[in-house]
């Protein structure tokens, strides 16, 4: 290992410990260098400045989380993972809450790359659940719902544990997110007096359709073309039967 990469290393692991210490998740950079035996000038050589590094700090933590969901097969079943995947997220929250915080911290000017890779692993569960027709709309409106939903609640039961309590709380708001982008399980004897299954599924028909246009590699429609019948497939599936 070089000098360059120990040294900055050394400082990103300090910060790190600082972090996690600390009772707000608020560091300062002097007591990083201190810590880290460095002076200033290292430190903003490898970070540039002190968001870079909180940037760096939360990005190194939250390797080890998405290193699992990296590794992780997908199942046959989509839906069983997207419950999956939100309860590992929760779960990660709440054992590194200073950690959490920051990467969700409105101070935080550029997304950290790690929620960026997160939002991306999780919109493909979703496309893979589109594909099956298991979802009522787009993919990425399905992906925004879920996401904001999940960090919410990780939020409040990190900022306001005495207050959000139940410790069923995520599992309940986990099943009504659901519920509301994902269509029923088949119905073996639907009701043939009632069309309502019917006009659920067209929105679900068409974010199917629009996540099956996604992954072919040829449609047999121009690039303009296939952009233009995605947008009309996802403003059809995102409208819904009631819109």
């Amino acid at each position: 290992m070089s000098s360059t990469t120990s040294t900055r290393t050394r400082i990103l692991q300090v910060a790190a410990q600082l972090v996690g210490d600390s009772p707000d998740g608020d560091i300062s950079t002097r007591a990083v260098c201190e810590a880290a035996q460095v002076g200033a000038p290292a430190l903003y050589r490898h970070f540039g400045d002190k968001e870079g590094l909180l940037s760096a700090v939360v990005d190194h933590g939250f390797e080890q989380y998405l290193a699992t969901k990296r590794e992780r097969e997908a199942s046959a079943d989509p839906v069983e993972d997207l419950r999956r995947g939100w309860d590992s997220h929760v779960e990660f929250a709440v054992r590194n809450p200073n950690l959490y915080r920051l990467m969700n911290s409105p101070a935080m000017r550029t997304p950290p790359a790690a929620a960026l890779e997160s939002h991306r692993i999780l919109t493909r569960d979703l496309e893979r659940a589109a594909a099956q027709g298991r979802i009522r709309v787009a993919p990425e409106l399905a992906a925004q719902m879920v996401m904001s939903a999940t960090v919410g609640v990780a939020l409040m039961l990190v900022a306001r544990p005495a207050t959000f309590d139940d410790p069923g709380l995520s599992r309940r708001v986990r099943d009504a997110v659901h519920a509301s982008i994902l269509t029923p399980d088949p119905d073996p004897d639907p009701d043939p007096r009632t069309g309502a299954r019917e006009e659920a599924e067209v929105p679900s028909a068409a974010a199917r359709l629009s996540a099956l246009l996604r992954q072919a590699q040829g449609s047999g429609l121009s690039t303009a073309e296939a952009a233009l019948m995605k947008e009309w497939l996802d403003r059809v599936a995102n409208t819904g039967p009631e819109g």
